[in-house]
C-alpha cells in the first residue's frame, strides 16, 4: 500500500500544536480534504497514534492558509478541529493558538513578503470570518523564533507574535449576545451566552457547586458536573442560533470565579468535554469581553471606558488581554481586544496519508501510473497530473520526494526571496514540498560545488545567478564548470543593478561622490555580496570608469551587506534593484543611479550612471533555475514547463516586479545559450579592469 505524500509543517501555535497546510497542498473536494485531516492526525483513535495527534484536542488542529479572497486582508485561515477517537472534522470554531503560527507559516511559505524588523499580516479567519492583524519579528525580512517571551503553559521562551482582534464580536452568530440577553436562565442556572472570538456559554462556578480554581483533572473526573455542562450546552446552542450543537464544539462552557484583583478573572475552559490544560486564546478574548462588559455572570467589580490590560487565570497561569472599551452600561462595547502569543516550527516535511482513511479507497495497479489515479488527481493539482501524462515517461515517476533548491545566498536577499516565492508555487504544481537551502559563502561556490555534485534526478535544483554562472567563474579558477557541470531549466527574469547609499552619508549625487573620492581617496567604502558577485563587478566597474579609489568590504551574501550599508558600516553598496527597492522606498538607502543602460520604471527619477557622468557601468544581473548535469531531459523539460507556467501567473509577476525585476522565461537551451555568453562578456571584461579575486 502506497500512502498519499502531503507537503506539512508541523509548528507549536500558543498552548496548541498541530499540521499546517496551505490550501493548494489539500484536495480541493471537503469529503477528501476532511478525509486526509482525519488520516494526517490519526483521528480514528485515542492515542492517535498512526498520525500526529497527541490523543488531546489540543493536538488535534489543524490550520489551512491560502492567499486571502478579501480585499483588506493578506491571508486567509481555516481552522479545523479534528476528532480524538472519532472520525470528525469540525470547521466551525476558530482557533486563536494557532492562528498565531499563521502569520509565520504564510511568510516562510511566500504568501506574504516580510519587512525588515517587523511585519504585520492582516488574517481573515473563515470560521468567523472575522480579521485579526498579526505581528511577527522578521530581523533581516525573515521569521525568527527566538525571543525572550514566555507564556503560560509552554516551556521556554520564544519571540512575541501579538494578535489584535479587529471584529470578532458576534462574528459567528451575528450578534455579541446572540440571545438578546446578558444573562439567560437555563434550568435554574445562570449563563452569559456570547461571540466574542468564539462562542462561548459562561457560567459561575459557584452556581455548579464547585470552587472554580479546582485543576483540570479534578474537574474532568467530576461526571456530575461534566453532564450538568453539557446540557446547559446544548440548550444555550439552540438559543444562540447554533442549532443541534451535539455534534459541535461549540459553543464552549466555561466556569468563572474571582480572580486575583479587580483586573482578572479565574476561568476555567472546556472543549467542550474535557477542561483545557491551559486556555484558548479566542476563548479568552471572550472570556475577557464577558468580565470587562457590565450585566453578564462573569461581569468584573468595576466597568469603565477606555483601554484595559485584563488577565484571564487559567490552570498553567494567565493570558494578559489589552481591550478597549466604548460607551458605559447597556451601552458599553469591546472595540478591539490584543494578546501575545509565541509560536515554534518543529518540523517541516512530507506527512504520508494512508488509503484506508478514504471512503472510496485508491485502486493503484502499477506505482509507476500514479498519474491516471482518479484520487491522486484530487490530492494534487490538476494541473500536475496533466503535466506529468504529458511529460513523463510511464517508467519514470518525477517528483517522487522533496525537492531542495539550493540558494548561493544568505536568507533575506533578493536572491532567497525570489526563490521563495517561485517555490510556493512550484510545490503546488508538483505535488511535492519545496526546501529552500541558503549555502551561502565562498561566492556562490559552495552552493554550486554541491549542486554539480549532487543526485542527477531533479530533486536538487539551484537557484543561479549571473555571480554563480558567469562572473565568478570568470574571475576565478573554480571547482565547477558553469556549463558542464549543470542542466540549465529555465530564465526567472532581470534586475537593474542600483547604486544605493547609506541614508546619512553626506553626498550628494555620483558627481558628488566622485569628486569626494578624487579630493580623498578611500573616503568610503562600499559592500558587496563578495567577491565575483555583481555587486563587486558593479562597483569596480565604477572606480575604474570614474577613476576613483573607494575600498570594498565582501559580505557571504546581499542580505547582510545590505545590512551594514543600511547601518552605516559601510557607505555605499551596488544591490540588485530587486534587493534594494524596498530599503529605498523605506528610506533606509538612498538611490544614486541606475547601473544599467536605462532608467528603471520604479524609481524613474533615479538616472543611469552614464548620465550621471560615469559610462561603461552596465550590469544587469539575470536569474534562472539549474539542475546537475545529466539530469534526464524529460525531468528539465518538465520542470522548465512548470516553472514557466509560475512565471505566466499574474500575482507572482506583480510581486516580482514590484520589487524591481523583471520576468523573463525560457527553454532550457535560451538559458545554456545565455550562459555561454554571459561568461565570456565577464571574462573580457576582467581582463580589461585586471580584475582579481582577493
Amino acid at each position: 500500500m502506497h500512502p498519499i505524500t502531503l507537503p506539512c509543517v508541523l509548528m507549536r501555535a500558543g498552548t496548541s500544536r498541530g499540521p499546517f497546510f496551505l490550501r493548494d497542498w489539500l484536495p480541493a473536494d471537503e469529503t477528501a480534504r476532511d478525509e486526509t485531516l482525519i488520516g494526517a492526525i490519526g483521528a480514528s483513535d485515542l492515542l492517535q497514534v498512526d498520525g500526529v495527534g497527541g490523543g488531546s484536542t489540543l493536538t488535534s488542529k489543524v490550520a489551512i492558509v491560502s492567499r486571502s479572497s478579501q480585499p483588506d486582508c493578506d491571508v486567509d485561515y481555516l481552522f479545523a478541529q479534528v476528532g480524538v477517537g472519532q472520525r470528525s472534522v469540525d470547521t466551525r470554531p476558530n482557533c486563536g493558538n494557532m492562528l498565531s503560527g499563521v502569520a509565520p507559516f504564510a511568510i516562510e511559505q511566500g504568501l506574504i513578503a516580510a519587512q525588515d524588523g517587523q511585519t504585520t499580516v492582516r488574517v481573515f479567519n473563515v470560521n468567523t470570518r472575522a480579521r485579526i492583524d498579526v505581528t511577527v519579528l522578521t530581523p533581516g525580512r525573515r521569521v525568527t523564533y527566538d525571543g525572550l517571551t514566555s507564556i503560560d503553559g509552554v516551556a521556554g521562551t520564544a519571540a512575541p507574535i501579538r494578535l489584535n482582534f479587529l471584529d470578532a464580536w458576534g462574528s459567528v452568530t451575528g450578534s455579541v449576545f446572540p440571545t438578546g440577553r446578558r444573562i439567560d436562565v437555563i434550568d435554574g442556572v445562570e449563563v452569559t451566552c456570547i461571540d466574542a472570538a468564539m462562542p462561548l456559554m459562561i457560567v459561575r462556578a459557584a452556581d455548579l457547586g464547585v470552587g472554580g480554581r479546582e485543576p483540570p483533572i479534578e474537574l474532568d473526573a467530576n461526571r456530575a458536573l461534566l453532564e450538568r455542562l453539557e446540557r446547559l450546552r446544548l440548550v444555550a446552542g439552540e438559543r444562540m442560533g447554533l442549532g443541534d450543537v451535539s455534534t459541535s464544539v461549540i459553543p464552549k462552557p466555561v466556569l468563572v470565579s474571582r480572580g486575583h484583583d479587580d483586573d482578572s478573572v479565574t476561568s476555567r475552559y472546556f472543549t467542550p468535554r474535557r477542561c483545557h490544560a491551559s486556555h484558548a486564546v479566542t476563548g479568552a478574548i471572550g472570556v475577557a469581553t464577558a468580565f470587562a462588559l457590565p450585566g453578564t455572570v462573569a461581569s468584573g467589580p468595576t466597568s469603565v471606558a477606555g483601554v484595559r490590560k485584563l488577565s484571564v487565570l487559567h490552570p498553567q497561569g494567565r493570558i494578559d488581554v489589552e481591550v478597549s472599551i466604548e460607551g458605559e452600561g447597556a451601552d458599553a462595547r469591546i472595540q478591539r481586544a490584543s494578546l501575545v502569543r509565541t509560536a515554534r516550527k518543529i518540523l517541516q516535511g512530507e506527512l504520508h496519508i494512508p488509503d484506508y482513511v478514504f471512503s472510496r479507497p485508491i485502486q493503484r495497479h502499477d506505482q509507476n501510473h500514479e498519474g491516471d489515479n482518479p484520487m491522486l488527481k484530487h490530492l494534487i493539482a490538476p494541473t500536475l497530473a496533466a503535466a506529468l501524462a504529458a511529460t513523463a515517461p510511464a517508467a519514470v515517476a518525477f517528483p517522487d520526494k522533496a525537492i531542495t533548491i539550493v540558494v548561493p545566498t544568505a536568507a533575506g536577499g533578493g536572491n532567497d526571496a525570489m526563490a521563495r516565492t517561485i517555490a510556493q508555487k512550484l510545490g503546488t504544481l508538483l505535488g511535492q514540498t519545496i526546501i529552500i537551502d541558503n549555502r551561502a559563502g565562498a561566492n556562490g561556490s559552495i552552493a554550486s560545488e554541491f549542486v554539480a555534485r549532487a543526485p542527477a534526478d531533479g530533486h536538487t535544483l539551484m537557484f543561479g545567478y549571473i555571480a554563480t554562472h558567469s562572473m565568478n567563474p570568470a574571475l576565478q579558477k573554480l571547482r565547477y564548470d558553469p556549463v558542464t557541470d549543470f542542466e540549465p531549466i529555465g530564465l526567472v527574469g532581470y534586475s537593474a543593478t542600483l547604486m544605493v547609499a547609506n541614508a546619512n552619508v553626506p553626498v550628494k549625487d555620483v558627481k558628488d561622490l566622485v569628486a569626494q573620492l578624487k579630493a580623498k581617496p578611500d573616503k568610503y567604502t562600499y559592500a558587496s555580496a563578495g567577491n565575483g558577485t555583481a555587486p563587486h563587478f558593479a562597483a569596480e566597474l565604477f572606480k575604474m570608469n570614474a577613476g576613483v579609489v573607494m575600498l570594498g568590504v565582501p559580505y557571504k551574501g546581499s542580505a547582510p551587506a545590505v545590512g551594514d550599508t543600511i547601518g552605516g558600516q559601510t557607505q555605499f553598496m551596488f544591490p540588485s534593484l530587486f534587493t534594494a527597492l524596498p530599503h529605498v522606498k523605506s528610506g533606509k538607502l538612498k538611490a544614486l543611479a541606475i547601473a544599467g543602460p536605462k532608467r528603471s520604471a520604479s524609481l524613474p527619477d533615479v538616472p543611469t550612471l552614464k548620465e550621471a557622468g560615469v559610462d561603461g557601468v552596465d550590469v544587469m544581473q539575470w536569474y534562472g533555475l539549474f539542475a546537475p548535469a545529466k539530469t534526464p531531459k524529460s525531468v528539465v523539460e518538465q520542470l522548465n514547463k512548470a516553472l514557466n507556467q509560475i512565471l505566466n501567473d499574474k500575482d507572482i509577476v506583480k510581486r516580482i516586479e514590484d520589487h524591481g525585476a523583471d520576468v523573463e522565461t525560457s527553454t532550457p537551451e535560451q538559458l545554456g545559450a545565455l550562459v555561454k555568453s554571459e561568461l565570456t562578456k565577464w571574462k573580457a571584461v576582467v581582463q580589461k579592469a585586471k580584475l582579481t579575486a582577493d
